[in-house]
C-alpha cells in the first residue's frame, strides 16, 4: 500500500528549491516511478495550443503529441477528470505508445492561479487492473499538492 501522503509531502519539498515546472515535474517522475511497484512509465503532457505534449518523464521512449479527447490523456484532458483504466486494450481510441502497458492512470493538472488544464499526469502498469480507487484518490491529492508548489510558463 503506497503512502500517498509522504509522496506528496516529499514531491512537495523537493520544490522548495525551485516551483518552475521542469524540475518540479522532473523530480515528480522520478519520485513517483521509483516509489510506485509495478510501473513501466510516470510522467506528464503538457498542454501546448490545441494539443498535449510529452513533458519531464520515467520510463520507456513515448508518444509527443496527443489530440484534445483521444486516447486516455486526451481524455482526461477534454473531460477535466481522472481517467481509471484497467485495460488500455478496450478503452476507446487508446494510444498505444508502449505496447506493453496495459491499465493507466491519468489525472488533470491544473494553474493555480488561472485554474485552466495544464498538463496531465500519466502513469502506466504492464500489468492488468493495477489502479485501484485508492490510487486515484492519492494521485489525486499528490496532483493538488503539485499544482500548490508549480509555478507554470
Amino acid at each position: 500500500m503506497t503512502d500517498y501522503k509522504l509522496l506528496t509531502a516529499q514531491i512537495k519539498s523537493l520544490a522548495e528549491d525551485d516551483h518552475n515546472f521542469i524540475p518540479v515535474l522532473s523530480n515528480a517522475s522520478a519520485l513517483i516511478k521509483s516509489t510506485l511497484p509495478d510501473l513501466n512509465w510516470a510522467g506528464f503532457y503538457l498542454v501546448k495550443k490545441d494539443q498535449l505534449v510529452l513533458g519531464p518523464f520515467q520510463g520507456n521512449v513515448a508518444c509527443i503529441h496527443i489530440a484534445k479527447g483521444r486516447g486516455v490523456c486526451g481524455t482526461a484532458w477534454a473531460e477535466d477528470k481522472t481517467q481509471l483504466v484497467e485495460d488500455v486494450h478496450q478503452f476507446p481510441g487508446h494510444i498505444a505508445c508502449d505496447s506493453a502497458s496495459n491499465s493507466e492512470i491519468v489525472v488533470p493538472i491544473h494553474n493555480k492561479i488561472t485554474a485552466e488544464i495544464v498538463g496531465v499526469l500519466d502513469i502506466d502498469s504492464p500489468s492488468l487492473s493495477r489502479f485501484t480507487e485508492e490510487d486515484r484518490t492519492g494521485l489525486e491529492e499528490l496532483v493538488k499538492g503539485l499544482e500548490e508548489v508549480t509555478e507554470w510558463e
